[in-house]
C-alpha cells in the first residue's frame, strides 16, 4: 500500500508547470447533507487546492480514494488498495470491477474550475459542525459542499480574496458575492445615458475635479427629459383613484392599493402576509406506537392522530412495509387481520394471473404486439440503470432488477392505456426495497401510480397544471421572487418539472426520499403539500438565484446541481410554516384555496385553477407514451461554458429518465438528467 504522503507528493504535481499556492487535506464531501449514519461511502475525503496554472488561478478538490488507484493504475493486478488478499494473490475480476466501479463514482464529484468563473459561494451557518463552503460558478454550476473536518475553509477564503473583491449578501450572511470590476464602468454609464455633450473621459475628469456642479448638470438633464417623455399632459382624463383600486382588487384578488393622499401618487402595495409560524418536526413511529393504534381485530384506531404523527416525524423502517400498505391503499384504514388476509390472496392471484399474461406470449405474437414490445424494450433500459448504486440493486445479475422488471411489465397488464413512461420505474425502486416482496410492491406500486398517474399524461396536462399552481402559489406568497423569475424566463416553472415528475426523487437521499414520500401520502396539512415544498426550497435559494442574478440557463444548471445538498427535515419546517402563513391570510384567494384543498365558503367563485381527471378515468393512447419537453427551444439560449473542467455532481445514480423527443432543447436535460 503506498503511504499517503506518497500520494499527496505525487497529486501536488498534478499538472507541469502548475504551482499549488494552498492545499489543506481532510475536506470531505457529503454524499447525504441529511445522514448522519456512519457508513464511510456518505463521506468522501479529499484534499482540496489552489493552483496557479498557465491557464489560471484554479480551485482543485480530489477524492483521496480516486488519488490512491490512479497512483496504482501500473502496478499489478494484485496490488489493489483495500483487498485483504494476500502478496502474489491475483484478485477476482469482479473484485477489481467493484473497486473501479467506485473509484468512477467518486470521481463524479471531483472539483476544478477557474476562480474568474466564480460568481459566489455560501458559507457554513455559526456554530453549524463543520465549516463549509459551497463554490457557484457564473453559469449557474453549483458544486457539492467542501466540509473542513480539519479546519482550513478561513484560509482557502483568505487566499481567494487575493484575487478576487467579494462582498457579503445583505440579505443573507452566509453567501458571499464577487464583485466585478471595470474601470471604464463610470465612464460606459454616461456614453449610454447621454446625459453630457462632452466626451464622457472629460465629464467625468470634471466629475472629479467639481462633484456638485456637474452632478447638478447632469440630473437637471434628467428631469427635463422625464418632463418632456413621461409626464401625462393636462387635457388628458384619468378614473379616479378610487375607481382604480377597485378595479385592481378584483383582478388580483389579495392586492391592497394605498390609498394614503400625496400629490401625484398612487401606491400598489403586495398582500402583507402574516408572520411565518415556528413549526416542530417529531419523531418516527415505533412499533409500540404501530400496536396501540390496533385493536384485538387489527383494526387501526383514531387513524387521523397516526397520520398526524407519521406527518410529523415519518415512520421507523422496521414497520414501513406496514404501514406503507395502508398509505397506498393495499389494505384499507378499517380492515381486520381476516379481512387483510383474504384481501391479500385475492391479490396475490391476480398479481399472478396478470404476469402470466405477458410470460406467455411467443415471439411471434409479440412481433405482432408492437405496443407491448416497445414497452418492454423500454422497460429493460429503464431497469438496468435504475438506483444501480444501491446495494438492493448493484451487481451484475442481480435477481431484484429481474423482479423491478417484472412487477413493470405486469403493470403494463394492469393499466394497458398508461402502460410504461420513463419515470415509473424510479418510483417502483423505493417500494421494492421496503417491501421486498414482489407481490406487496405491485400492488403498493399501483396504490401510488392512482395518486401520481397524471405527471405521466401523453399530453402532459397534469404537470403543467401543477407547475401553474406553483406559479400561482408563489405570485401570491413570495411576489419578489415570482417577478424575478418571470423577467428571467423561468415563470413557467419548468425547472420543477423534474421535482414533481418522480416525486423529488434525485433531490434527496434513498432513505431521505422514503422519509418525505410517507410524509406527503398521509395528505397533511394539505393534499398539495409536495407544491408547498417546492415554494420551500425555492425560498431557501432566493437570495442565491436574485443576488447572482442568474439567468434562464443559470437558473435550471442551480437547481439540477442542487440534487443530494437539499436538508429534508429543514425543507419540511419551512414548508408546513408556509403552508400556515397562507392558511392564516385573511385574503388568500378562492383559486389558491382550492390548490391547497382548503375549504370553500359558498360565496366564493369558481376557481381557475386546473382541475384534475378523476383516478380512473380512461386514457387513450395509440402509441407508447413519450414525455414531450414542456416548452419549446431557445435560440441562443445557452451561455458559453464555464472554463472550470470539472463537472458538478447532481446524483451518484445512474439515470432512468431519458429525453424521448427528437428535437431536445440543451437546457430541458439539466432538468432531467
Amino acid at each position: 500500500m503506498i503511504k499517503l504522503d506518497v500520494i499527496h507528493t505525487q497529486h501536488r504535481k498534478m499538472a507541469s508547470q502548475s504551482q499549488v499556492l494552498f492545499e489543506r487535506d481532510g475536506v470531505y464531501i457529503h454524499v447525504n447533507v441529511n445522514s448522519t449514519t456512519a457508513d464511510k461511502d456518505a463521506h468522501i475525503p479529499g484534499r482540496v487546492y489552489l493552483a496557479q496554472k498557465p491557464e489560471g488561478s484554479f480551485i482543485e478538490w480530489k477524492a483521496e480514494d480516486v488519488q490512491s488507484l490512479d497512483s496504482n493504475q501500473n502496478d499489478q493486478e494484485w496490488a489493489v488498495i483495500g483487498t485483504t488478499c494476500s502478496v502474489g494473490y491475483k484478485p477476482d475480476k469482479d473484485n477489481v470491477v467493484s473497486v473501479s466501479s467506485k473509484a468512477e463514482t467518486r470521481k463524479r464529484y471531483n472539483v476544478s474550475f477557474d476562480i474568474l468563473d466564480l460568481k459566489s459561494f455560501k458559507r457554513n451557518a455559526p456554530n453549524h459542525g463543520w465549516a463549509y463552503i459551497i463554490f457557484i460558478l457564473k453559469d449557474g454550476t453549483t458544486y457539492p459542499a467542501l466540509h473542513f473536518h480539519s479546519g482550513g475553509s478561513k484560509a482557502l477564503l483568505q487566499q481567494i480574496g487575493k484575487y478576487l473583491h467579494i462582498k457579503r449578501s445583505p440579505n443573507d450572511s452566509r453567501l458571499f458575492i464577487v464583485q466585478e470590476h471595470d474601470p471604464d464602468m463610470l465612464s460606459k454609464s454616461f456614453d449610454e445615458l447621454h446625459l453630457f455633450s462632452e466626451s464622457s473621459a472629460y465629464r467625468v475628469t470634471k466629475f472629479i475635479n467639481d462633484p456638485y456642479t456637474t452632478a447638478l448638470g447632469g440630473f437637471a438633464k434628467v428631469t427635463n427629459f422625464l418632463r418632456d417623455s413621461i409626464m401625462t399632459p393636462e387635457n388628458v382624463t384619468s378614473r379616479p383613484k378610487e375607481e382604480v383600486a377597485e378595479i385592481l382588487q378584483e383582478d388580483i384578488p389579495g392586492m391592497e392599493i394605498s390609498q394614503q393622499v400625496e400629490a401625484g401618487f398612487e401606491v400598489v402595495t403586495k398582500t402583507k402576509l402574516p408572520n411565518r409560524p415556528e413549526v416542530t418536526r417529531g419523531q418516527p413511529l415505533n412499533s409500540q406506537q404501530w400496536s396501540k393504534h390496533m385493536d384485538r381485530d387489527g383494526q387501526i384506531k383514531d387513524v387521523e392522530h397516526l397520520k398526524d404523527v407519521i406527518f410529523r416525524g415519518g415512520v421507523e423502517p422496521c414497520i414501513r412495509n406496514e404501514v406503507w400498505k395502508f398509505l397506498l391503499n393495499y389494505y384499507d384504514w378499517q380492515s381486520t387481520y381476516k379481512t387483510r388476509a383474504d384481501e391479500r390472496k385475492r391479490k396475490v392471484d391476480d398479481y399472478f394471473r396478470m404476469k402470466l399474461q405477458w410470460k406467455t406470449i411467443n415471439d411471434v405474437q409479440e412481433n405482432r404486439f408492437s405496443l407491448l414490445k416497445e414497452r418492454k424494450c423500454l422497460i429493460e433500459k429503464d431497469v438496468t440503470r435504475t438506483d444501480r448504486t444501491h446495494k438492493f440493486f448493484e451487481g451484475e445479475c442481480n435477481p431484484n432488477l429481474q423482479v423491478l422488471n417484472d412487477i413493470l411489465m405486469t403493470y403494463c397488464m394492469y393499466n394497458f392505456d398508461l402502460g410504461y413512461v420513463q419515470g415509473m420505474s424510479d418510483l417502483l425502486s423505493p417500494i421494492l426495497v421496503v417491501m421486498e416482496n414482489e407481490v406487496d410492491a405491485f400492488w403498493c406500486f399501483a396504490g401510488l401510480m392512482d395518486k401520481v398517474w397524471e405527471n405521466f399524461e401523453m399530453d402532459q396536462k397534469g404537470m403543467k397544471c401543477q407547475l401553474a399552481d406553483i406559479h400561482r402559489l408563489m405570485q401570491f406568497s413570495d411576489p419578489e421572487l415570482c417577478s424575478y423569475l418571470e423577467s428571467h424566463d423561468s415563470g413557467n416553472f419548468y425547472f420543477c418539472f423534474r421535482w414533481l415528475l418522480i416525486f423529488f426523487k434525485r433531490e434527496f437521499s434513498f432513505s431521505d426520499v422514503q422519509r418525505l414520500w410517507e410524509v406527503i401520502w398521509t395528505e397533511r396539512p394539505c393534499k398539495s403539500f409536495h407544491l408547498v415544498i417546492c415554494l420551500a426550497i425555492l425560498d431557501t435559494e432566493k437570495t442565491t438565484l436574485i443576488e447572482n442574478k442568474f439567468g434562464f440557463t443559470e437558473i435550471l444548471k442551480h437547481i439540477n446541481d442542487m440534487s443530494l445538498a437539499i436538508h429534508l427535515e429543514e425543507t419540511l419546517k419551512k414548508a408546513e410554516s408556509i403552508f400556515l402563513q397562507l392558511k392564516n391570510s385573511k385574503k388568500l384567494p378562492a383559486t389558491l384555496k382550492e390548490i391547497l384543498g382548503m375549504e370553500l365558503s359558498p360565496s366564493s367563485s369558481t376557481s381557475s385553477s386546473c382541475k384534475t381527471t378523476p383516478i380512473g378515468t380512461p386514457i387513450n393512447r395509440e402509441s407508447t407514451p413519450k414525455l414531450e419537453l414542456p416548452f419549446q427551444g431557445r435560440e441562443n439560449g445557452l451561455s458559453a461554458p464555464s472554463s472550470g473542467s470539472g463537472t458538478a455532481v447532481t446524483t451518484p445514480d445512474d439515470s432512468s429518465l431519458e429525453i424521448l423527443t427528437d428535437n431536445a432543447d440543451t437546457a430541458m436535460n439539466l432538468v432531467y438528467n
